[in-house]
């Protein structure tokens, strides 16, 4: 990966968290593997979310019935804050807690609603 992918992603991450949280989203990668933040910078954001084929929404709705139905809450969290940046809706990011019950399981869409249900409380 060279600098300006690198760059790229974190431009990318800066749009979908906002860019009063870009600097605290990379400490905490970097807190753990200085590598680890330039990869996901770079390949993450960088790479994948730049992809010209599906607009940050979608990427961002597909990612939480992913990360749901895997059990990952920590990269859940992140992902349905993102996704509220990237234009998805509260109603939309339950939505996707349906599919994710039909196909993962009801205690991987239990477990996602309540994550998402707590962020949307901090949101208001």
């Amino acid at each position: 990966m060279n600098d300006e992918q690198y760059q790229r992603g974190v431009e990318q991450f800066a749009r979908m968290v906002g860019e009063d949280q870009i600097d605290a989203l990379r400490q905490r990668f970097q807190q753990l593997s200085p590598d680890f933040e330039r990869t996901v910078m770079g390949v993450v954001g960088g790479e994948v979310w730049t992809r010209p084929n599906l607009d940050l929404r979608t990427r961002s709705l597909c990612s939480i019935a992913i990360l749901a139905a895997l059990g990952r809450v920590n990269a859940l969290k992140l992902n349905i804050e993102m996704a509220l940046n990237n234009g998805a809706t509260p109603d939309e990011i339950i939505e996707v807690f349906f599919q994710v019950a039909v196909y993962a399981g009801f205690p991987a869409a239990w477990d996602g609603l309540e994550k998402a249900s707590q962020i949307m409380a901090n949101e208001r």
